[in-house]
C-alpha cells in the first residue's frame, strides 16, 4: 500500500481519530492527498483549529519513512481500514481504529474469538475458573483475546497457550513496549502463538488513560466477552459495556455475594449478562461447538483446482504419480509439487514407490451462523 506512511502519520496526530480521518478521506480521496493538503483546504474539510495545528506541527517534524523503518525494526506491521487482513469483526464496530500495529500473526480463524477479562487482583477462585474455562475454549478452537494485564488477563493468555490454542493481547501502549514489564516473556510467547495488537503509535507509554479506550478493541475482536471475576470498579466492566454497545454477547461467572471481587460479575448477571457455569454455556450460545471440526475440515478441503482434481482421483488405494498425471492432464512437475504440498497439509500420504493415497476423506464444512 503506497500511502501506508500517511496512515501512520495521521495516527500520530493528536485530535485526528476515526471520525475526522474518515471526513478527510471522503474530502480528499486518499490519505496522501489529505496529508499534503494546504491548511485552508484542511479547514474546509472540517478540521478544527487545534487538530489543524497539531497536524501541521506533526507534518513538519515527522519523517514518515523513518517511522516505517522503526516499525519494521521491532518486527511489527501495520494494518489499516484498507488492508485485506484487517480483522473482520473489528471492522464491524462503530469507528474502528484506522491503524493497527501487529506483532505476530492474525489469522482468518481468529474471527472465532472470545475475550476473557477480569480483575487485576484475582483470587484463587478467579484464577481457577479462568484457567478451566479458557483451556476448554482454546481446545475447542476458539482464539482467546485479552489485555495482557496482571491477574485474570494473564491467566487467560497462559491457559490458552498451554492448551495449544491461539491468543491475542491488545495493548494500552505502543507495540514496542510491554506492560506490565514482568509479562515480557508472556508477550513473546503470545507473538509466537498469536499476536500483540495496539492502535497506539510506537513509543506510546502505558498511561492510565490509554487502557479504557483499548478495551473497545478487545471486545471488537471478539464474538463475545467473558468476565470471570471483577469488582464493582474493575476496568473489565468497561469492556463489557463496549461489548454491549457493539452488539456482542456478554458472559459472566457468578461468585460469592460475600466477596468484593465478584460484585461486578454478579451485577452484570443482574443486568442481563449470560451466566456461565461451564464452557458449553459460551460455545452453545455463540454457536461455536463445531469450530475445531470446521478448522480441520478446511484443512482437507482443496485450496485450488489442481488439488481438487488430484483429490478426485485419489482414494485409499495407492495410485502412482504418473497415473495421476495422465488422469488430470497436467504437467508432471505441477502434479508432483502439488502432491508434496498436499502431503504437508495432511491431505494425502505417500506410501512408497511414488504412490499416493488420500490421508482422510474431506469432511463436511460446518457453518457458523
Amino acid at each position: 500500500m503506497n500511502d501506508l506512511r500517511y496512515w501512520v502519520g495521521f495516527n500520530i496526530v493528536r485530535g485526528i481519530g476515526p471520525t475526522r480521518l474518515r471526513a478527510l478521506l471522503d474530502h480528499f480521496g486518499d490519505a496522501e492527498r489529505a496529508w499534503h493538503a494546504p491548511a485552508g483546504e484542511l479547514r474546509r474539510a472540517g478540521l478544527d483549529r487545534r487538530s489543524l495545528e497539531n497536524l501541521l506541527a506533526t507534518r513538519a517534524a515527522l519523517d514518515l519513512d523513518r517511522e516505517l523503518e522503526r516499525i519494521a525494526v521491532i518486527g511489527a506491521r501495520v494494518l489499516t481500514w484498507e488492508s485485506p487482513a484487517y480483522p473482520r469483526l473489528l471492522r464491524e464496530i462503530p469507528d474502528p481504529p484506522p491503524v493497527l500495529y501487529v506483532k505476530g500473526t492474525l489469522m482468518e480463524e481468529d474471527a472465532w474469538a472470545v475475550a476473557v477479562v477480569g480483575t487485576r487482583r484475582a483470587s484463587a477462585y478467579g484464577r481457577e475458573v479462568t484457567r478451566r474455562l479458557t483451556t476448554a475454549l482454546a481446545r475447542s478452537g476458539i482464539t482467546i483475546v485479552s489485555g495482557l494485564a496482571r491477574g485474570i488477563d494473564a491467566e487467560a493468555h497462559r491457559a490458552a497457550l498451554e492448551a495449544g490454542g491461539r491468543t491475542i493481547a491488545v495493548l494500552g501502549c505502543g507495540i514496542d513496549r510491554v506492560y506490565p514489564p514482568e509479562h515480557r516473556k508472556l508477550a513473546g510467547e503470545i507473538v509466537a502463538q498469536g499476536a500483540l495488537v495496539s492502535d497506539y503509535p510506537i513509543g506510546t507509554p502505558p498511561e492510565g488513560s490509554n487502557f479504557p479506550p483499548r478495551n473497545r478493541i478487545i471486545s471488537g475482536l471478539s464474538l463475545g466477552v467473558l468476565i470471570t471475576e471483577a469488582g464493582k470498579g474493575s476496568g473489565a466492566l468497561i469492556t463489557a459495556d463496549y461489548a454491549a454497545e457493539q452488539g456482542r454477547d456478554v458472559f459472566a461467572v457468578p461468585g460469592s455475594i460475600l466477596m468484593r471481587g465478584s460484585a461486578g460479575t454478579n451485577a452484570l448477571i443482574q443486568e442481563g449478562a449470560k451466566v456461565v457455569l461451564s464452557p458449553e454455556d459460551i460455545l452453545e450460545e455463540l454457536n461455536l461447538t463445531m469450530v475445531a471440526e470446521q478448522i480441520e475440515a478446511r484443512q482437507v478441503l482443496p485450496a485450488d483446482e489442481t488439488e481438487a482434481a488430484l483429490l478426485a482421483h485419489l482414494s485409499a488405494e495407492p495410485t502412482h504419480v504418473d497415473e495421476l498425471q495422465q488422469q488430470v492432464g497436467l504437467p508432471i512437475a505441477q502434479v508432483s509439487s502439488t502432491l508434496a504440498l498436499m502431503e504437508l497439509k495432511g491431505m494425502v500420504r505417500q506410501v512408497g514407490g511414488m504412490k499416493y493415497v488420500v490421508a482422510r476423506e474431506p469432511g463436511v464444512e460446518y457453518v457458523v451462523d
